[in-house]
């Protein structure tokens, strides 16, 4: 196997180029092999096989900064990088990360795995190099999709105005999470599948060769002389506005003309931006054929037929979507928002029955909320579907745009709390200390799927913005449900009071039936409505000798300091009984299954008795 010869970049560049099919070919089988094992993300990586290996066989890593702009696009650098063999333990608690990691190789950089950041990275490294006279090379690689983004667009227009010499590759393959939105991205597709310019394309590259100094030529020039023979490609037109060089369309599974066309970006004193067409899923049909996400995220599945091994039981999203399709139906002036992921935050049903009520804006969260606080003001009630972690993109929309003016606008979080593989940049677990922080805020909890599906039929019909909170996975089912903004006492009990957030509420029930044979009695509330708070709620627990608050979010800052505070003033400083407040510490989560983190936080039913027969004494 040519793959097994290579354990670092400086192995790749000893390989003969008629050996680099076959080392691509192996890269995309070990990469198939793993993620149907353990899952990940499959179709990014499929698709940049070929580019990764031209990048590493040009540039010299570590020394050269590599900036992996969303890094679910990294599995083929962390193979060409010596860390092939961890891919059986691929984004399990304790191996390998599914995004660049510092603490793994000298080689990752960037380990926030949110869009379009990349170039702002790179913009500033460029910077910093620059003044210490270090002439090493800086690569942003960035997915299309990251150009539905406006930081990418501020960070352009540095890098140009600047002249920093900041390479630039954008791995083109129509797509983010679902197909890229936005009209540059339109025209470039529009380029990718014209005939003629691929027709014409070889032909000019040959007759430019023979001109005297035709090489030089053709890395320097080859731009103007396609202007002229044809109208230059849109994307050619904005960057080189903005003052940046632009080369390609280049075919992304071609190693040779890739590495030919990186050779060239490497003699330009400023930034260049090297356009790659690539195929997301390449190799692999069911990846290649998926319509939606060419499985650009998957669990475990079959490799014969690209499907989960098992049936997944209902998920929240599912419980969402579904219930979405019924609200829209009775309710015409509901809209669904989302940021270039309408099948992972469940709109596709809602998409298919009313195709003009989901708008999808691209990988631009700022832009999605305050266009939903313009369609909230025309009227309609638009619901901002987004995941949780994605949702601290926004804030400054969401507090002044829709807050400060009242607008009646739904966010739904999905993925809140700890959700597990991907990691500190994906656990949602910031929602509830932000969404407290926007006075106007209605903020609902719901703990199983029957009250996501009664909250969201009734956010609807409230006024001023509300959010709406559930994690990843499979939906907890039967705890009954509440109405309006009223929470649940679902256990009484005199020796302490839990006030139990969202999903937590079944672990906390276990918790308090175990210290119910141990003789001590605790009453649980379902708070449901974190904000406005339910005063009765509040009156029932200052009558107790202890408060114990539990979420799925920060404990500092989030539903439990709001409640302690609304408790004190309800009471007094004097009157107040004491609190604990449970929930996720101050510091970054690396990843592994949710419900081995949330146990590790002290956040299952184990954790929460742990810690309360500690508070009580009794530990």
């Amino acid at each position: 196997m040519v793959l097994e010869k290579v354990d670092s970049p400086g192995d790749l560049k000893a390989l003969a180029p008629e050996e680099l099919p076959t080392l691509a070919e192996e890269i995309r089988q070990h990469i198939i092999e793993a993620v149907a094992s353990v899952g990940g993300h499959l179709g990014s990586n499929l698709g940049a096989v070929e580019l990764t290996i031209a990048l590493h066989r040009e540039f010299d890593s570590p020394h050269d900064t590599f900036l992996w702009d969303t890094g679910h696009q990294a599995y083929v650098h962390k193979i060409l990088t010596g860390r092939r063999g961890q891919f059986d333990h691929l984004r399990q608690a304790g191996g390998l990360s599914g995004y660049p990691s510092r603490a793994e190789s000298p080689h990752d950089v960037i380990e926030n795995s949110h869009a379009s950041t990349a170039l702002s990275w790179a913009y500033g490294m460029a910077l910093g190099y620059q003044s210490n006279g270090d002439d090493r090379h800086i690569v942003a690689i960035v997915g299309d999709g990251a150009l539905t983004g406006g930081m990418a667009y501020e960070a352009l227009n540095n890098i140009g105005h600047d002249g920093v010499p900041v390479i630039v590759v954008l791995n083109d393959n129509g797509r983010s999470y679902a197909q890229t939105v936005s009209r540059l991205s339109h025209e470039v597709d529009r380029l990718r599948t014209t005939m003629a310019y691929r027709e014409w394309r070889p032909r000019l590259d040959k007759l430019v060769s023979k001109f005297p100094y035709g090489e030089r030529l053709a890395d320097a020039s080859l731009q103007g002389i396609k202007a002229a023979i044809s109208d230059a490609p849109a994307l050619q037109k904005f960057v080189e506005a903005l003052g940046i060089k632009y080369f390609g369309p280049i075919d992304g599974h071609d190693v040779e003309e890739m590495q030919h066309h990186l050779a060239a970006a490497k003699r330009v004193e400023g930034p260049v931006l090297v356009h790659v067409l690539t195929q997301k899923g390449k190799g692999y049909t069911p990846a290649e054929t998926d319509p939606e996400k060419k499985l650009h995220d998957t669990s475990a599945f079959d490799i014969a037929t690209g499907r989960a091994r098992s049936k997944k039981p209902r998920s929240w999203t599912t419980v969402f979507s579904d219930q979405l399709v019924r609200v829209a139906d009775e309710h015409p002036e509901v809209v669904a928002m989302t940021a270039a992921m309408p099948g992972s935050t469940g709109l596709l049903p809602l998409a298919q029955r009313h195709p003009d009520r989901v708008i999808d804006v691209g990988i631009a969260e700022q832009h999605a909320v305050t266009c939903a606080a313009g369609l909230s003001y025309a009227g309609k009630t638009p619901i901002v579907a987004v995941y949780s972690t994605f949702f601290t993109r926004a804030f400054d929309q969401a507090n002044l745009d829709v807050g400060l003016h009242d607008e009646h606008v739904v966010f739904v979080f999905d993925r809140a709390g700890i959700t597990g593989d991907d990691g500190a940049s994906h656990h949602g677990i910031l929602d509830l200390v932000l969404t407290l922080r926007i006075p106007a805020m209605t903020v609902l909890a719901p703990s199983c799927a029957e009250e996501l599906e009664v909250m969201l039929e009734e956010a609807v019909g409230l006024s001023g913005p509300v959010s709406i909170r559930f994690p990843k996975g499979t939906a907890i089912t039967g705890l009954g449900v509440g109405q309006g903004l009223k929470a649940r006492r679902l256990r009484e009990g005199s020796d302490l009071c839990f006030l139990s957030v969202g999903d937590r509420l079944q672990a906390t029930l276990e918790a308090a039936e175990e210290l119910a044979r141990d003789g001590i009695e605790a009453a649980v509330w379902d708070v449901r409505c974190v904000r406005p708070v339910d005063l009765a709620m509040l009156d029932a627990a200052a009558e107790s000798p202890l408060v114990i608050t539990v979420e799925n979010g920060f404990a500092t800052g989030g539903a439990g300091s709001f409640l302690t505070d609304r408790l004190v003033e309800r009471t007094g400083v004097r009157e107040a009984p004491p609190v604990l407040r449970l929930g996720v510490p101050d510091q970054y989560i690396q990843h592994g299954k949710p419900d081995r983190i949330l146990s590790e936080l002290g956040l299952d039913s184990a954790g929460i008795l742990a810690a309360t027969r500690k508070a009580l004494g009794r530990d």
